[in-house]
């Protein structure tokens, strides 16, 4: 398996995504090595294999020193290059130049690793699939977290990351996809008969996390909070939250908005809210890991997920494990999965602060979505994705697939 981001090692929903999946699967006695970019302190200077001391039995992780994160663009790829460019000469000189030689890399791992099924997350990691599958001839089967149509919202396209996909999408034996939301723009997008694909959706990790004190500073305990979080990006719709955010006060004074995260647009979104007068009700929270992720769901009256384009979206059902109302898009794949939730347009911030409204407004609702979405979420859990997957490599490794 090629991933680019798995725990500790991780800043989205595609490392949580790799943790539950890849631990369901061991549970059902598959054999995993899993090959991630590292940079971090390693001790070898370009391999390292390391068996994970957590609670995944199976998974034997390799760990390529690399400058490779998720989510990482280009200009974001020259700041690293940049913090490293006295330190270290090996790493590539562009993002894409880094990505070719983690595909090297990863190669030269399929040709030491035995094993069945290569299995891809994400565009990253195709082209070290391609190669694996051409070394090895093993069937390769590649996971679509996100496309480039999503990231960007159909807007400036990378050209070179949409090839790499297409690439990875006819070389590949079979596609997962994580929605039929995702299933349909592969189809559309990238040509791919909509026949190679299967819908496996996410699931969620369940825990009873419960904390007395999970409030952030400048919170008041008679304040209602309303939560964002996520990638502070075009493709999570932070704008369309803030705006949302001004029709609520303007009706609600005693609200308070948290934005969990970080990203590009984040300056824009400090800068918009000071401009509507509302920079005052708002807390940046920043980028939050482990205990403080529960903590904010459990702060808050409702979590709402505004995504312009979202595959799946892992986010709302922790939301509702730490029993929390839930605002979703439509425009999300996590909304083919789940009942006990509010949907609305993510365009459509009248109709978002209405619901947003409804929720802080009457009991009623509020302990209806909290109870029934607790109820729903904790039958969502990574057995059934870790089946369908284990049905999938069965099938390309008979070649019915």
């Amino acid at each position: 398996m090629f991933g680019w981001e798995f725990p500790p090692f991780s800043s989205g929903g595609l490392g949580t995504a790799c943790y539950g999946l890849t631990k369901s699967l061991s549970k059902k006695g598959v054999d995993l090595t899993f090959v991630i970019p590292n940079a971090g302190n390693a001790p070898k200077p370009e391999f390292i294999k390391l068996i994970s001391a957590g609670d995944i039995g199976n998974i034997k992780i390799r760990r390529i020193k690399s400058l490779l994160m998720p989510y990482l663009t280009s200009q974001g790829y020259d700041e690293l290059l940049m913090k490293k460019a006295n330190k270290n000469n090996i790493y590539g000189p562009t993002l894409f130049e880094e990505v070719y030689r983690y595909t090297q890399a990863a190669a030269r791992i399929a040709k030491q690793e035995s094993f069945d099924v290569i299995h891809c997350h994400d565009w990253m990691t195709y082209g070290a699939g391609i190669k694996a599958k051409e070394i090895t001839k093993k069937p390769l089967v590649i996971h679509v977290h996100a496309t480039e149509f999503d990231r960007t919202g159909g807007n400036g396209v990378n050209e070179y990351v949409y090839s790499l996909e297409k690439e990875g999408m006819e070389n590949a034996n079979r596609i997962i996809a994580v929605s039929n939301f995702t299933k349909n723009k592969i189809a559309y997008h990238y040509n791919i008969n909509p026949e190679k694909i299967s819908v496996v959706h996410n699931g969620v990790e369940f825990n009873e996390n419960r904390f007395d004190n999970c409030l952030f500073d400048g919170i008041k305990r008679y304040d209602k909070v309303v939560l964002f979080l996520g990638r502070i990006t075009l493709q999570k719709g932070p704008d369309y939250f803030l705006y949302a955010a001004k029709k609520v006060l303007e009706q609600e004074k005693n609200v308070k908005f948290i934005i969990a995260g970080s990203g590009d647009m984040e300056p824009f979104i400090i800068e918009k809210a000071v401009e509507l007068g509302i920079g005052d009700k708002f807390l940046f929270a920043g980028f939050l890991k482990g205990d403080e992720i529960d903590k904010a769901y459990q702060m808050a009256d409702v979590y709402v997920m505004p995504s312009v384009s979202e595959p799946f979206g892992i986010t709302p059902l922790e939301a509702m494990k730490n029993n929390t109302p839930v605002i979703i898009s439509k425009q999300s794949g996590v909304s083919e999965v789940i009942k006990n939730c509010l949907i609305v347009d993510f365009w459509d911030v009248n109709e978002m602060a209405n619901k947003i409204l409804a929720v802080l407004r009457y009991k009623a609702l509020s302990e209806c979505l909290k109870d029934d979405g607790l109820n729903e979420v904790k039958k969502i859990n990574w057995d059934r994705p870790a089946e369908k997957c284990i049905d999938i490599y069965n099938k390309v490794l008979m070649g019915s697939l």
